[in-house]
């Protein structure tokens, strides 16, 4: 998440949000039918729901970091849906999640090789708005998946979940499992990731339910998607609060980091854990007794969805508005507020079903 991590996910998770949240970009406009404004989403035109898909484009994918799980997976849905439509995929990358400057470079990259699409999971969500206000001047779609810029700098965002539903259920699964009662941390990626802290804000608000009146958040700390730095920051953490009853990791580099550590510690099955991740990297916690569930959408489908919207976009199906309708593989999605279209509800993963999955 994302998501995440999730390269991994968040999601989820992303993100995790999610995550786990890419920008996606395409061709098939002139510059003059992109507007720079800061409108609500960077849609020109008018929809064509009837429109043929057009095939032999390129769609540059660009995630937060390559070679990572989540967004391997992710970015495989993509290609596989590509080349269903007839299309292209490319990706490229910073090897490192905050690596902002490098995405920049990517963007403009992308831009002069005249991609019809650039499907981009922002790690700010300002960094990239000049260099991709310039793709979509030279007639590039914009579609970001997993983590969002802000709404005039793309148009159409691709959401892991609902935000709001991933912040409040990461909530709901810990306090769940500690009785509703004790100090609670969250480990998040990079202070700057869009979605982590739009999921983060969530489950403050969630917290404030009388419900949740014996739960205290005492710290929110940042791993940056670094295994490293993410089990570090969970020690560190539990040295700090030693009456910490459980943590909230909404990236799955974060959550995985965080289970190793308590796995190996006397904190095991006492600490609990939830927040976003993939059954792969998290199935041998669940069984081991570290992890009682977690959450996460499919990476896979976040990334099919992300390229096909890029089509639908460069296509002229659709231009990003709210209100407009198009079919993804089976399913027809509604395009909500601000250019954003919804993958789907979290799945919760627990000993009863992981093993039902392999991502």
């Amino acid at each position: 998440m994302r998501k995440s991590s999730i390269r991994r996910a968040c999601a989820a998770l992303a993100t995790a949000t999610s995550l786990a949240l890419a920008v996606t970009a395409c061709g098939g406009t002139t510059k003059s039918d992109v507007k720079s404004d800061s409108s609500s989403n960077a849609a020109a035109g008018t929809a064509d729901p009837n429109a043929a898909t057009k095939k032999g484009l390129t769609v540059g994918f660009l995630p937060k970091q390559v070679n990572n799980p989540y967004f391997t997976s992710a970015d495989k849905g993509g290609d596989a849906a590509l080349k269903e439509l007839g299309s292209s995929y490319k990706e490229v990358g910073p090897s490192s999640a905050t690596d902002t400057s490098g995405q920049v470079s990517y963007v403009n990259t992308l831009t002069q090789q005249q991609v019809n699409a650039v499907a981009v999971s922002a790690q700010d969500p300002g960094a990239l708005c000049t260099a991709l206000k310039q793709a979509m001047k030279n007639g590039i779609k914009v579609v970001t998946y997993d983590s969002d810029t802000t709404a005039d700098c793309r148009n159409a965002f691709i959401s892991q979940a609902g935000a709001e539903d991933l912040g409040r259920t990461e909530v709901q699964l810990l306090a769940q499992q500690i009785n509703y009662k004790g100090e609670i941390a969250i480990l998040s990626a990079a202070q700057t990731a869009t979605n982590q802290n739009t999921w983060i804000d969530y489950m403050k608000k969630e917290l404030t339910d009388p419900k949740y009146k014996n739960v205290k958040l005492v710290k929110v700390a940042y791993g940056n998607d670094d295994a490293q730095q993410s089990f570090q920051q969970t020690q560190g953490l539990l040295q700090q609060y030693p009456n910490l009853k459980g943590i909230i990791s909404p990236t799955t580099v974060g959550i995985k980091a965080a289970a190793q550590y308590l796995s190996g510690s006397k904190y095991k099955g006492t600490v609990k854990l939830t927040g976003l991740g993939t059954p792969n990297d998290m199935r041998t916690y669940v069984k081991n007794g570290t992890v009682d569930a977690f959450e996460l959408w499919d990476p896979a489908k976040l990334g099919d969805l992300a390229a096909r919207t890029a089509v639908a976009l460069v296509s002229g199906q659709i231009t990003g508005k709210e209100g407009e309708t198009f079919k993804a593989g089976d399913t027809t999605y509604t395009i909500g507020k601000d250019g954003v279209i919804t993958l789907g509800k979290p799945t919760v993963f627990d000993a009863k079903n992981i093993d039902q999955f392999n991502f």
